[in-house]
Protein backbone atom coordinates (compact mmCIF):
# COMPACT_ATOMS: atom_id res chain seq x y z
CA UNK A 1 0.00 0.00 0.00
CA UNK A 2 2.02 3.31 -1.24
CA UNK A 3 0.05 6.46 -0.20
CA UNK A 4 1.23 9.53 -1.52
CA UNK A 5 0.26 12.98 -1.08
CA UNK A 6 0.56 15.51 -4.12
CA UNK A 7 0.83 19.00 -3.68
CA UNK A 8 -0.05 21.28 -7.06
CA UNK A 9 -3.14 21.39 -8.43
CA UNK A 10 -1.86 22.83 -12.46
CA UNK A 11 -1.47 21.28 -15.67
CA UNK A 12 2.02 19.18 -14.30
CA UNK A 13 -0.22 17.92 -11.00
CA UNK A 14 -3.17 17.10 -13.32
CA UNK A 15 -1.22 15.04 -15.19
CA UNK A 16 0.75 13.20 -12.65
CA UNK A 17 -2.15 12.22 -10.67
CA UNK A 18 -4.18 10.51 -14.11
CA UNK A 19 -0.65 8.57 -14.58
CA UNK A 20 -0.30 7.44 -10.91
CA UNK A 21 -4.59 6.50 -11.04
CA UNK A 22 -3.85 4.35 -14.12
CA UNK A 23 -1.23 2.67 -12.11
CA UNK A 24 -3.13 1.88 -9.02
CA UNK A 25 -1.46 -1.17 -7.70
CA UNK A 26 1.75 1.18 -6.91
CA UNK A 27 -0.51 3.90 -5.67
CA UNK A 28 -2.59 2.86 -3.79
CA UNK A 29 -3.82 6.80 -2.46
CA UNK A 30 -3.47 9.48 -3.85
CA UNK A 31 -4.66 12.70 -2.31
CA UNK A 32 -3.95 15.94 -4.09
CA UNK A 33 -4.11 19.24 -2.33
CA UNK A 34 -3.88 22.84 -3.48
CA UNK A 35 -5.00 26.33 -2.14
CA UNK A 36 -7.90 26.48 -4.08
CA UNK A 37 -9.36 22.73 -3.67
CA UNK A 38 -11.94 23.31 -6.18
CA UNK A 39 -9.40 22.86 -8.62
CA UNK A 40 -8.08 19.89 -7.17
CA UNK A 41 -11.96 18.80 -7.54
CA UNK A 42 -11.96 19.51 -10.89
CA UNK A 43 -8.79 17.20 -11.80
CA UNK A 44 -10.45 14.25 -9.45
CA UNK A 45 -13.28 14.20 -11.40
CA UNK A 46 -11.58 13.92 -14.44
CA UNK A 47 -9.48 11.42 -13.40
CA UNK A 48 -12.50 9.31 -11.78
CA UNK A 49 -14.24 9.52 -15.32
CA UNK A 50 -10.87 8.46 -17.01
CA UNK A 51 -9.98 5.81 -15.03
CA UNK A 52 -12.51 4.82 -12.45
CA UNK A 53 -10.10 5.50 -9.70
CA UNK A 54 -11.47 7.86 -6.67
CA UNK A 55 -8.63 10.33 -5.35
CA UNK A 56 -9.16 12.40 -2.12
CA UNK A 57 -8.35 16.38 -2.30
CA UNK A 58 -7.33 18.67 0.11
CA UNK A 59 -7.07 22.12 0.67
CA UNK A 60 -3.17 23.26 1.65
CA UNK A 61 -1.45 26.39 1.78
CA UNK A 62 2.51 25.14 1.35
CA UNK A 63 4.09 28.00 2.75
CA UNK A 64 2.50 26.62 5.64
CA UNK A 65 5.41 24.31 7.59
CA UNK A 66 3.07 23.11 10.11
CA UNK A 67 -0.44 22.50 8.21
CA UNK A 68 1.78 20.67 5.19
CA UNK A 69 3.14 18.35 8.36
CA UNK A 70 -0.82 18.30 9.48
CA UNK A 71 -1.85 17.24 5.96
CA UNK A 72 1.12 14.71 5.57
CA UNK A 73 0.26 13.18 8.99
CA UNK A 74 -3.52 12.66 8.17
CA UNK A 75 -3.12 11.03 4.54
CA UNK A 76 -0.41 9.07 6.27
CA UNK A 77 1.84 9.49 3.16
CA UNK A 78 5.07 7.64 2.80
CA UNK A 79 5.77 10.24 -0.46
CA UNK A 80 5.54 13.57 -1.10
CA UNK A 81 5.31 14.78 -4.37
CA UNK A 82 5.75 18.74 -4.78
CA UNK A 83 4.62 19.82 -7.94
CA UNK A 84 3.74 23.68 -6.61
CA UNK A 85 6.09 26.51 -6.76
CA UNK A 86 9.51 26.58 -6.63
CA UNK A 87 9.60 29.28 -3.68
CA UNK A 88 7.66 26.50 -1.42
CA UNK A 89 10.30 23.93 -2.10
CA UNK A 90 12.06 24.53 1.33
CA UNK A 91 9.04 24.73 3.34
CA UNK A 92 7.67 21.39 1.69
CA UNK A 93 10.45 19.91 2.52
CA UNK A 94 10.76 20.76 6.41
CA UNK A 95 7.52 19.69 6.62
CA UNK A 96 8.56 16.14 5.07
CA UNK A 97 11.12 15.99 7.79
CA UNK A 98 8.83 16.69 10.40
CA UNK A 99 6.22 14.30 9.40
CA UNK A 100 8.61 11.45 8.22
CA UNK A 101 7.87 11.07 4.42
CA UNK A 102 9.76 11.07 1.20
CA UNK A 103 9.82 13.86 -0.87
CA UNK A 104 10.29 14.62 -4.77
CA UNK A 105 9.80 17.93 -6.84
CA UNK A 106 10.55 18.85 -10.69
CA UNK A 107 11.88 22.34 -10.16
CA UNK A 108 14.67 23.77 -7.55
CA UNK A 109 14.04 26.20 -4.67
CA UNK A 110 13.74 29.69 -6.04
CA UNK A 111 13.78 33.26 -3.77
CA UNK A 112 10.62 34.83 -4.30
CA UNK A 113 12.32 38.01 -4.77
CA UNK A 114 15.37 36.83 -7.10
CA UNK A 115 15.15 35.34 -10.34
CA UNK A 116 18.16 32.71 -9.11
CA UNK A 117 18.29 28.93 -9.80
CA UNK A 118 20.73 27.22 -8.00
CA UNK A 119 20.63 23.91 -6.07
CA UNK A 120 22.61 25.06 -2.63
CA UNK A 121 19.76 25.32 -1.14
CA UNK A 122 17.95 21.95 -1.21
CA UNK A 123 21.66 20.26 -1.24
CA UNK A 124 22.30 21.60 2.67
CA UNK A 125 19.34 19.48 3.25
CA UNK A 126 21.75 16.29 2.73
CA UNK A 127 22.46 15.51 6.28
CA UNK A 128 19.01 16.28 7.34
CA UNK A 129 17.27 13.91 5.12
CA UNK A 130 20.14 10.97 5.77
CA UNK A 131 20.37 11.39 9.63
CA UNK A 132 16.24 10.93 9.49
CA UNK A 133 16.18 7.81 6.94
CA UNK A 134 14.36 9.61 4.29
CA UNK A 135 14.82 10.48 0.10
CA UNK A 136 14.54 13.45 -1.53
CA UNK A 137 14.69 13.48 -5.39
CA UNK A 138 15.25 16.75 -6.62
CA UNK A 139 13.79 17.38 -10.44
CA UNK A 140 12.06 14.82 -11.21
CA UNK A 141 10.49 16.68 -14.49
CA UNK A 142 11.71 16.13 -18.10
CA UNK A 143 14.24 19.00 -18.17
CA UNK A 144 15.43 19.09 -15.48
CA UNK A 145 14.78 15.50 -14.56
CA UNK A 146 14.88 13.06 -17.73
CA UNK A 147 17.50 15.54 -19.86
CA UNK A 148 19.67 14.41 -15.96
CA UNK A 149 18.78 10.38 -16.94
CA UNK A 150 19.75 10.83 -20.35
CA UNK A 151 23.03 12.36 -19.76
CA UNK A 152 23.97 9.08 -17.05
CA UNK A 153 22.44 6.98 -19.49
CA UNK A 154 25.06 8.29 -22.74
CA UNK A 155 27.14 8.11 -19.94
CA UNK A 156 26.74 4.33 -19.03
CA UNK A 157 26.06 2.68 -22.02
CA UNK A 158 27.98 5.09 -24.75
CA UNK A 159 30.50 7.07 -23.64
CA UNK A 160 33.80 6.49 -21.97
CA UNK A 161 34.93 10.07 -21.73
CA UNK A 162 32.08 12.59 -22.04
CA UNK A 163 33.34 15.87 -22.99
CA UNK A 164 30.42 18.22 -24.37
CA UNK A 165 26.58 18.22 -23.43
CA UNK A 166 24.21 19.99 -25.16
CA UNK A 167 20.48 19.76 -23.82
CA UNK A 168 17.97 20.96 -27.14
CA UNK A 169 14.21 21.80 -25.44
CA UNK A 170 11.77 22.23 -28.54
CA UNK A 171 8.47 22.63 -28.75
CA UNK A 172 7.10 23.01 -32.23
CA UNK A 173 3.52 23.14 -30.86
CA UNK A 174 0.72 26.12 -31.34
CA UNK A 175 -1.77 26.77 -29.09
CA UNK A 176 -3.25 29.31 -31.00
CA UNK A 177 -3.39 31.92 -28.71
CA UNK A 178 -1.42 35.53 -29.42
CA UNK A 179 0.56 34.81 -26.69
CA UNK A 180 0.82 32.69 -23.82
CA UNK A 181 2.87 30.10 -22.25
CA UNK A 182 2.79 26.26 -21.91
CA UNK A 183 3.96 26.37 -18.26
CA UNK A 184 3.23 28.36 -14.97
CA UNK A 185 3.49 32.04 -16.66
CA UNK A 186 5.38 33.46 -13.41
CA UNK A 187 8.00 30.64 -13.66
CA UNK A 188 8.81 30.50 -17.48
CA UNK A 189 9.22 34.34 -17.66
CA UNK A 190 11.30 34.37 -15.11
CA UNK A 191 13.57 31.66 -16.42
CA UNK A 192 14.23 33.12 -20.01
CA UNK A 193 14.42 36.75 -19.37
CA UNK A 194 17.15 35.73 -16.55
CA UNK A 195 20.72 36.13 -18.09
CA UNK A 196 22.26 32.67 -19.67
CA UNK A 197 24.60 30.47 -18.55
CA UNK A 198 26.72 27.49 -19.65
CA UNK A 199 29.84 25.79 -18.15
CA UNK A 200 32.71 25.97 -20.08
CA UNK A 201 36.60 24.83 -19.03
CA UNK A 202 35.56 24.28 -15.05
CA UNK A 203 33.88 27.85 -14.77
CA UNK A 204 30.05 29.57 -15.94
CA UNK A 205 30.08 31.77 -18.44
CA UNK A 206 27.70 34.20 -18.63
CA UNK A 207 26.04 35.79 -21.47
CA UNK A 208 22.67 38.35 -21.78
CA UNK A 209 19.68 36.94 -22.07
CA UNK A 210 18.48 35.59 -26.02
CA UNK A 211 21.55 36.66 -27.35
CA UNK A 212 22.92 33.28 -28.71
CA UNK A 213 20.57 32.13 -31.24
CA UNK A 214 21.41 28.98 -33.30
CA UNK A 215 19.10 26.79 -35.81
CA UNK A 216 18.73 23.07 -35.25
CA UNK A 217 16.60 20.78 -37.21
CA UNK A 218 14.35 18.48 -34.60
CA UNK A 219 13.51 15.34 -35.42
CA UNK A 220 9.86 15.04 -36.23
CA UNK A 221 9.43 18.88 -35.48
CA UNK A 222 11.77 20.76 -38.13
CA UNK A 223 14.38 23.60 -38.21
CA UNK A 224 13.65 25.65 -35.24
CA UNK A 225 15.93 29.26 -34.08
CA UNK A 226 16.85 27.76 -30.87
CA UNK A 227 18.32 30.37 -27.26
CA UNK A 228 21.43 29.47 -25.33
CA UNK A 229 19.62 29.91 -21.59
CA UNK A 230 20.77 28.73 -18.32
CA UNK A 231 19.13 25.45 -16.82
CA UNK A 232 18.96 24.25 -13.42
CA UNK A 233 20.53 20.99 -14.27
CA UNK A 234 23.59 22.22 -15.76
CA UNK A 235 24.52 23.49 -12.10
CA UNK A 236 24.12 19.28 -10.74
CA UNK A 237 25.11 17.91 -14.22
CA UNK A 238 28.67 19.87 -14.08
CA UNK A 239 29.08 18.89 -10.65
CA UNK A 240 28.35 14.89 -10.79
CA UNK A 241 30.25 14.52 -14.35
CA UNK A 242 33.29 16.70 -14.18
CA UNK A 243 35.15 15.37 -16.97
CA UNK A 244 32.58 17.61 -19.18
CA UNK A 245 34.61 20.49 -20.17
CA UNK A 246 31.30 22.28 -21.38
CA UNK A 247 27.68 21.78 -21.03
CA UNK A 248 25.09 24.10 -22.47
CA UNK A 249 20.95 24.66 -22.86
CA UNK A 250 18.82 25.70 -25.47
CA UNK A 251 15.04 26.07 -25.96
CA UNK A 252 13.31 27.24 -29.33
CA UNK A 253 10.92 30.09 -28.97
CA UNK A 254 9.03 31.66 -31.91
CA UNK A 255 9.38 35.41 -32.87
CA UNK A 256 5.93 36.46 -31.57
CA UNK A 257 6.22 34.77 -28.32
CA UNK A 258 9.81 36.99 -28.20
CA UNK A 259 8.18 40.08 -29.77
CA UNK A 260 5.32 39.83 -26.95
CA UNK A 261 8.08 39.48 -24.37
CA UNK A 262 10.04 42.04 -25.24
CA UNK A 263 7.22 44.64 -25.48
CA UNK A 264 6.56 43.35 -21.92
CA UNK A 265 9.50 43.38 -20.82
CA UNK A 266 9.99 47.18 -22.04
CA UNK A 267 6.77 48.37 -19.89
CA UNK A 268 7.76 46.53 -17.05
CA UNK A 269 5.34 43.65 -16.90
CA UNK A 270 8.04 41.15 -16.79
CA UNK A 271 9.49 42.64 -13.51
CA UNK A 272 9.97 41.05 -10.17
CA UNK A 273 10.03 44.14 -8.25
CA UNK A 274 6.93 45.12 -6.12
CA UNK A 275 4.96 48.74 -7.52
CA UNK A 276 2.56 50.49 -5.81
CA UNK A 277 -1.05 50.81 -7.48
CA UNK A 278 -3.92 53.13 -5.83
CA UNK A 279 -2.25 52.10 -2.10
CA UNK A 280 -1.58 48.59 -2.88
CA UNK A 281 1.70 46.45 -2.99
CA UNK A 282 1.74 44.82 -6.52
CA UNK A 283 4.31 42.28 -8.37
CA UNK A 284 3.88 42.98 -11.95
CA UNK A 285 4.61 39.92 -13.34
CA UNK A 286 2.14 38.02 -10.93
CA UNK A 287 -0.05 40.64 -12.35
CA UNK A 288 0.59 39.64 -15.86
CA UNK A 289 0.18 36.00 -14.71
CA UNK A 290 -3.37 36.45 -13.65
CA UNK A 291 -4.09 37.85 -17.05
CA UNK A 292 -2.10 35.52 -19.57
CA UNK A 293 -3.94 32.14 -20.48
CA UNK A 294 -4.10 29.83 -17.27
CA UNK A 295 -1.64 26.85 -19.35
CA UNK A 296 -3.63 23.84 -17.72
CA UNK A 297 -6.22 24.70 -20.51
CA UNK A 298 -4.44 25.28 -23.43
CA UNK A 299 -4.50 21.30 -24.19
CA UNK A 300 -7.38 21.09 -26.14
CA UNK A 301 -5.49 23.72 -28.92
CA UNK A 302 -2.60 22.93 -28.67
CA UNK A 303 -1.08 20.91 -31.96
CA UNK A 304 2.16 19.62 -32.94
CA UNK A 305 5.32 17.99 -31.15
CA UNK A 306 7.93 18.87 -29.12
CA UNK A 307 11.21 17.26 -29.16
CA UNK A 308 13.83 17.29 -26.04
CA UNK A 309 17.07 15.57 -25.90
CA UNK A 310 20.13 15.58 -25.33
CA UNK A 311 23.54 15.62 -27.62
CA UNK A 312 26.94 14.31 -25.74
CA UNK A 313 30.07 14.34 -27.49
CA UNK A 314 33.37 12.63 -26.29
CA UNK A 315 35.48 9.16 -26.25
CA UNK A 316 34.08 5.63 -26.79
CA UNK A 317 36.42 2.76 -27.66
CA UNK A 318 39.18 5.27 -28.26
CA UNK A 319 37.71 7.39 -31.02
CA UNK A 320 35.31 10.39 -31.19
CA UNK A 321 31.69 9.73 -30.89
CA UNK A 322 28.31 11.88 -30.56
CA UNK A 323 24.80 10.74 -29.54
CA UNK A 324 22.24 11.92 -29.83
CA UNK A 325 19.08 11.11 -27.12
CA UNK A 326 15.63 12.26 -27.40
CA UNK A 327 12.17 12.29 -26.96
CA UNK A 328 9.25 13.38 -29.21
CA UNK A 329 5.86 14.40 -27.76
CA UNK A 330 2.35 14.87 -29.93
CA UNK A 331 0.35 17.55 -28.07
CA UNK A 332 -2.76 16.04 -29.28
CA UNK A 333 -2.21 12.68 -27.79
CA UNK A 334 -1.29 13.68 -24.83
CA UNK A 335 -4.71 15.50 -24.53
CA UNK A 336 -6.36 12.40 -25.74
CA UNK A 337 -4.93 10.42 -22.95
CA UNK A 338 -5.32 12.87 -20.19
CA UNK A 339 -6.59 15.74 -20.92
CA UNK A 340 -3.71 18.03 -21.11
CA UNK A 341 -1.14 19.38 -23.40
CA UNK A 342 2.50 17.55 -23.92
CA UNK A 343 5.23 20.14 -21.95
CA UNK A 344 2.61 19.38 -18.64
CA UNK A 345 2.75 15.59 -19.97
CA UNK A 346 6.11 15.29 -20.39
CA UNK A 347 6.89 17.17 -16.91
CA UNK A 348 3.96 15.14 -15.11
CA UNK A 349 5.04 11.88 -16.29
CA UNK A 350 8.66 11.87 -15.31
CA UNK A 351 7.30 12.90 -11.63
CA UNK A 352 5.47 9.98 -11.55
CA UNK A 353 7.73 7.31 -12.75
CA UNK A 354 10.26 8.85 -10.19
CA UNK A 355 7.80 8.32 -7.83
CA UNK A 356 7.30 4.98 -8.28
CA UNK A 357 10.88 4.26 -8.27
CA UNK A 358 11.23 5.91 -4.20
CA UNK A 359 8.08 3.86 -3.04
CA UNK A 360 8.97 0.68 -4.66
CA UNK A 361 12.79 1.26 -3.53
CA UNK A 362 15.12 0.79 -6.47
CA UNK A 363 15.34 5.02 -6.15
CA UNK A 364 15.75 4.39 -2.18
CA UNK A 365 18.17 6.04 -0.34
CA UNK A 366 19.01 8.39 2.79
CA UNK A 367 19.90 12.06 1.44
CA UNK A 368 19.24 14.58 -0.74
CA UNK A 369 19.81 13.39 -4.43
CA UNK A 370 19.63 14.64 -8.28
CA UNK A 371 18.44 12.25 -10.91
CA UNK A 372 21.81 11.39 -12.63
CA UNK A 373 23.24 9.98 -9.11
CA UNK A 374 20.81 6.67 -9.47
CA UNK A 375 20.75 3.89 -11.85
CA UNK A 376 19.34 5.71 -14.97
CA UNK A 377 18.43 2.09 -16.65
CA UNK A 378 15.04 1.25 -14.57
CA UNK A 379 13.94 5.07 -15.09
CA UNK A 380 14.81 4.79 -19.02
CA UNK A 381 13.05 1.04 -19.19
CA UNK A 382 9.82 3.29 -17.53
CA UNK A 383 9.70 5.66 -19.68
CA UNK A 384 9.29 3.19 -22.85
CA UNK A 385 6.28 1.80 -20.79
CA UNK A 386 4.42 4.93 -19.74
CA UNK A 387 4.34 7.19 -22.63
CA UNK A 388 7.76 8.70 -23.60
CA UNK A 389 9.42 6.62 -25.62
CA UNK A 390 13.01 7.34 -26.53
CA UNK A 391 15.26 7.16 -29.22
CA UNK A 392 19.60 7.19 -29.70
CA UNK A 393 20.78 7.86 -32.63
CA UNK A 394 24.31 8.78 -33.46
CA UNK A 395 25.30 12.18 -34.94
CA UNK A 396 28.49 11.81 -37.58
CA UNK A 397 30.41 14.91 -35.38
CA UNK A 398 30.02 17.09 -33.01
CA UNK A 399 27.81 20.25 -33.07
CA UNK A 400 30.26 22.83 -34.72
CA UNK A 401 28.43 25.89 -32.77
Amino acid sequence: MSKVLVIGAGGVGSVAVNKMAMWSDMFSEITLASRRVSKCDAIAASVKSRTGVTIATAELDANDIEATTRLIEKTDASLVVNLALPYQDLNIMEACLIASANYLDTANYEPLDEAKFEYHWQWAYQEKFEKAGLTALLGSGFDPGVTNVFTAYIAKHHMDNMQTLDILDCNGGDHGQPFATNFNPEINIREVTAPARHWQNGAWVETPALSHKQRFDFPQVGARNMYLMYHEELESLSKHFPELTRARFWMTFGDAYLTHLNVLENIGMTSIEPILYEGQEIVPLKFLKAVLPEPSGLGETTKGKTCIGNIVSGIHEGKPKTVYLYNVCDHEDCFAEVGSQAVSYTTGVPAMIGASLILDKSWRKPGVWNMEQFDPDPFMDRLNLYGLPWHVTELPAALDF
